[in-house]
């Protein structure tokens, strides 16, 4: 990461633990951040659920594309919880095209649905525009999962699992 990146996480530590956590002129600067998160291939819940709270007590700044962000990054960190308080967060009347479809594909990955996830998520690449490392840390996530329940899995339905659908071999 970036000193530039870790300068703006100071910043907006400081921010977060100060009475302007919910001050909407702040509001800029966190989704600066949120976008530099997805850059920069970091995570910060805690700016983030900040964001979205502002979003709840103030209607008319509502980004979808920030949202998005926030969601998309929340799912690379399963299988925490973050998704889920995340979605939670949003009301319901901004559940447009990009957030439902987020949405969709977290329930896939939360039920386990690996190749519908996949397929979904081919259906809809331009989601994850940005997102560095996202499909990296979904794989991670199910390499997680696969390593919880099954003792033996034959290789081509593990490939199939992380989404590579034309079998390259994956090593023991």
């Amino acid at each position: 990461m970036s000193s530039t990146f870790e300068q703006m996480r100071t910043n907006v530590g400081e921010l977060l633990r100060g009475i302007d956590r919910y001050n909407p002129e702040n509001l800029a600067t966190l989704e600066r951040y949120v976008e530099t998160q997805a850059r920069e291939n970091a995570y910060d819940l805690e700016a983030n659920l900040a964001v979205l709270k502002l979003y709840q007590f103030n209607p008319a700044f509502f980004q979808t594309s920030i949202t998005s962000q926030i969601l998309l990054k929340a799912l690379t960190n399963l299988p925490h919880t973050d998704f889920t308080l995340c979605k939670c967060m949003i009301d319901q009347t901004h559940e447009e095209r990009p957030i439902r479809q987020i949405l969709y594909l977290g329930n896939l990955l939360e039920t386990c649905h690996f190749q519908s996830f996949w397929q979904g998520l081919e259906e809809n690449r331009e989601l994850i525009d940005g997102i560095t490392g996202f499909e990296d840390s979904v794989r991670k996530f199910i390499c997680h999962v696969v390593g919880i329940t099954y003792q033996n899995i034959d290789r081509r339905l593990l490939a199939e699992m992380l989404g590579d659908q034309t079998g390259v071999q994956i090593r023991s």
